[in-house]
């Protein structure tokens, strides 16, 4: 185990004023500073001297014989002649007991005069600094880690109405709490909690609430000062006053937001205005199409029904000519059927038409689908291959829309084939890994769709189809009537290659049901 080194004791010979200048500067004590010296005993014949004087305010011992100072109970282990007679060191030099060491006059004043140059360029320094320290306009102050303030500038006193007094051994809580009314020893609003837990410098804009009831804002950085050791023995607390800049901050900001509110209002007003102009739009394209599409089957029936009168007029009808109004008759019902399937697509597409609810079971429904369509795929020379998974768990919707939209699926991919030599229609039915939902495909072997027009499929009016065979409402109903049951339609294929629609439903979602007064 390391001992602690004995205590070195200094005693001065000569109690003139260099005695009282040394007394009056030095550290009686340097123990704690790393050096274990003191100044114990002064030794003079002459009580009146200022140095003697001194010593015993300070309670030191004070001798009228020198050679005194060489009994054991002092321990004295260093003399330091403090006057320049050479006698007196002589003397010490030839009567001290070898264990006393002895410094002469010459030697310490050489000593003591660059000690005190440095002193006092320390202490202008420490002037400089303490300057700068109180010239700052920042509140600064230097606190421990229990929180006690031991240090404060200037700037911090005169501002908040303290003398140095008052503060100085304060916590720091306990100021801001009488000054603010909200700080306390492990406020969330304060950085020094985070200093101590990271060991870092920390910054925090602070409001703090004025004595008047007026809201500042501070903005707050606290410094560790770290020891040798590695531990931080204070803390440097800087905090400014940010409220101008802060208001303007905000203020700022305020005046963002109400542009960026003002241009969503704009924003929105456009957005609307261009929605009513995209409706009236669509609506003049409806008009224009359905006007068209319905025209040419009326002006057709029109035609056939002026032809019969004219006939008839001529004359009494005969067989021949009743032949022809059969082969009339046959074209006016198509044509009115056509009119009629315009219609119902036009309803569909509004959503006006009523719906039916009830368990329905997804093979079954294609197999309804396939027999109403047999002689359609009969006479396009198409093959169906079915490849539907038994057992499916039953699904609530609407009968007659899904079945639409099979039948519209059917229909396209048999008329897609028309011009191919192997036509061949691939309907597959399973469910996912999860049994959450039901996934029906049709493939086909046509002509396949262009790229560029795949994103397009679903919108109303489109169609690649020849001017009277349709109108672009059939996809676009069969989406709507898929995403109303909750699933999707994934369209994939490549020209030439035929292509698949594939439908996703959800089993346990039920239909989405639309007022149909909601336009």
């Amino acid at each position: 185990m390391r001992t602690k080194p004995s205590m070195l004791n200094i005693a001065i010979v000569g109690g003139g004023q260099f005695c009282k200048e040394i007394l009056d500067i030095a550290t009686l004590n340097f123990e704690g500073k790393g050096v274990n010296a003191r100044f114990t005993a002064v030794a003079d014949p002459d009580r009146e001297t200022p140095g003697i004087k001194m010593a015993e305010d300070l309670g030191l011992k004070t001798l009228k014989d020198y050679h005194d100072l060489y009994l054991p109970e002092y321990d004295i282990a260093l003399i330091i002649v403090s006057q320049p007679k050479q006698q007196i060191f002589k003397d010490i030099l030839e009567t001290r007991p070898p264990h006393i060491r002895i410094m002469n006059y010459h030697v310490f004043n050489l000593f003591w005069k660059a000690i005190r140059f440095e002193e006092r360029k320390l202490k202008a320094q420490n002037e400089e600094m303490k300057t700068i320290f109180n010239g700052i306009q920042d509140f600064i102050l230097v606190i421990t880690p229990e929180m006690e303030v031991v240090e404060v500038n200037g700037a911090f006193l005169d501002k908040m109405g303290y003398t140095s007094q008052q503060i100085i051994g304060m916590k720091c809580y306990d100021i801001y709490q009488k000054s603010y009314n909200q700080c306390m020893a492990h406020d969330s609003c304060c950085p020094l909690p985070d200093v101590i837990r990271n060991k870092r410098k920390s910054r925090m804009v602070q409001t703090r609430t004025m004595p008047d009831g007026s809201s500042r804002y501070y903005e707050v950085d606290v410094y560790p000062i770290w020891e040798k050791n590695g531990k931080i023995s204070k803390f440097i607390h800087i905090s400014r006053n940010v409220t101008d800049r802060k208001r303007q901050e905000l203020e700022i900001t305020r005046k963002l937001e109400k542009m960026v509110e003002e241009r969503t209002r704009q924003l929105k007003e456009t957005h609307e205005k261009l929605l009513h102009q995209d409706k009236m739009a669509s609506l003049g394209k409806l008009s224009a199409s359905v006007v068209h599409e319905i025209n040419n089957p009326i002006a057709g029936i029109l035609n056939l029904v002026m032809l019969v009168q004219r006939i008839c007029k001529e004359g009494p009808v005969r067989e021949k000519e009743i032949k022809q109004f059969r082969q009339y008759l046959n074209l006016m019902e198509t044509e009115t059927r056509r009119i009629g399937k315009i219609v119902s697509n036009l309803l569909a597409f509004s959503r006006q038409s009523g719906v039916e609810l009830k368990p329905l079971d997804i093979n079954q429904l294609i197999d309804i689908t396939l027999f109403m369509n047999s002689n359609l795929l009969k006479l396009n020379g198409v093959k169906v291959e079915k490849s539907t998974a038994p057992d499916l768990p039953e699904f609530t919707g609407s009968q007659d829309q899904l079945e639409q939209v099979f039948m519209n699926f059917v229909s396209n991919a048999a008329e897609s084939m028309k011009s191919t030599s192997d036509s061949i229609l691939n309907i597959k039915t399973h469910c996912n890994p999860g049994m959450s939902k039901l996934i029906v495909s049709f493939s086909d072997t046509g002509v396949g769709i262009p790229r560029e027009n795949i994103s397009k499929l679903f919108e109303p009016f489109f169609t690649t189809k020849k001017r009277g065979k349709g109108i672009g409402l059939g996809l676009s109903v069969a989406y709507g009537i898929i995403k109303d049951h909750g699933g999707c339609i994934h369209v994939k294929s490549e020209v030439g290659q035929g292509a698949t629609f594939t439908i996703e439903l959800p089993i346990k979602r039920q239909l989405i049901q639309k007022n149909p007064k909601t336009k």
